[in-house]
């Protein structure tokens, strides 16, 4: 028994797994909304004859089944990257169908089968932040990275940059005195790095890196505090306007029992309520969703005013409000539609993200003790 507890080991984070991890979140979120919006232009066909109905649930588990297979028989670490997109194609086709497993009556269009899984989405983004994060690393752990980036040997693809960022590594771990045969071997390997025998694969930009260095002469030519400071305030200002209307609108409607009869009536019709539960789960939404547009059009007062740490932490706050909660109730009456609508809220979000980074002097606001507990 001491034995076999002898020989678990604590789990080493691999190198560039935040990275598969956002493979997984962006195919997954373009699985589940391609899907849709391909059935909803086909007119939802099927698959199959007669009693036979190949429904894309299959498709999902058979690629989720293909991504634990491949780095269960392959060594190569394009395998991440291709076992990271078929998992997030494959989860996306199977949870798009939750709708059918929640309910006695297979209903696929189930309103709750949105929220559960724009819930899911969110869990896995917690995840990925939690992954980006930088960890305390030990020397067993550096060591694990620099054997896995050794692969680029065996490759013979091992460029300059990469070796002296491996180097910087294996130098980390020699230094250390704790752990006096993993010094060694680290300097076994230093030594072989440093020899004449290694092969260096000429430093050719990949087609991301092309990209990156792109996005970067646009954003140095295009990108100014007053343009993005502009985008930020009219994005918020629309935002926080759109959602007080519809709050307006309902304690308008809740002042007049007439006008509220024809409000409930116009939503049965479109039936986006239907029973008084449904009701009560709207008026929750509006009012929900109206006080977050309030803190929004607040934000983007603030911006205006030139407060802009107080207006970036406002906007920060507000959209994550919005994404985290208020599109909870959004999705269950609105359905796959506020794809759209969430989209632009994370859009802006980013945008916030990259104006406190660019223009704002570090500074301690809600936004980021939220981001650190992250």
């Amino acid at each position: 028994m001491n034995r076999i507890v002898s020989r678990i080991r604590k789990p080493v984070r691999r190198g560039g797994g935040e990275r598969y991890l956002l493979f997984t979140l962006l195919s997954f979120a373009a699985s589940v909304a391609l899907t849709r919006l391909f059935l909803e232009l086909a007119d939802y066909p099927q698959l199959g004859g007669g009693e036979l109905h190949i429904a894309h649930v299959l498709w999902g588990g058979l690629l989720l089944f293909a991504a634990a297979l491949l780095p269960l028989i392959f060594a190569n670490r394009w395998v991440y990257v291709t076992g990271s997109l078929l998992a997030g194609v494959g989860v996306g086709l199977f949870i798009d169908e939750i709708g059918k497993f929640i309910t006695q009556t297979n209903d696929y269009f189930h309103p709750a089968a949105a929220p559960i899984v724009y819930a899911f989405f969110l869990l896995t983004v917690m995840v990925y932040l939690r992954i980006r994060r930088p960890g305390v690393r030990d020397s067993r752990d550096e060591l694990y990275r620099a054997l896995d980036e050794l692969q680029e040997v065996l490759d013979h693809d091992l460029e300059r940059s990469e070796r002296l960022a491996l180097e910087f590594r294996l130098r980390r771990i020699a230094e250390e005195d704790e752990h006096p045969d993993l010094v060694h071997l680290a300097k076994e390997l230093l030594d072989f790095l440093s020899s004449d025998a290694l092969h260096l694969a000429p430093d050719i930009p990949s087609f991301i890196e092309r990209l990156l260095e792109r996005l970067r002469k646009f954003e140095r030519r295009w990108v100014t505090e007053r343009r993005l400071k502009a985008v930020l305030v009219g994005g918020l200002a629309a935002l926080g306007i759109l959602a007080v209307i519809d709050l307006c609108k309902l304690l308008l409607a809740a002042s007049d029992p007439a006008h509220l009869q024809r409000m409930i009536a116009e939503l049965v019709a479109l039936g986006r309520v239907a029973s008084s539960s449904g009701m009560f789960w709207f008026t929750a939404r509006v009012v929900v969703e109206g006080f977050v547009g309030l803190l929004l059009v607040v934000a983007a007062g603030l911006l205006i005013a030139n407060r802009e740490a107080r207006g970036v932490a406002a906007g920060y706050l507000g959209l994550l409000l919005s994404l985290a909660v208020v599109n909870l109730l959004v999705f269950y009456f609105e359905q796959f539609s506020t794809i759209l609508y969430a989209t632009v809220q994370f859009t802006l979000l980013l945008g916030i993200f990259y104006y406190r980074r660019r223009y704002l002097t570090p500074q301690i606001f809600l936004g980021s003790e939220i981001v650190e507990r992250w």
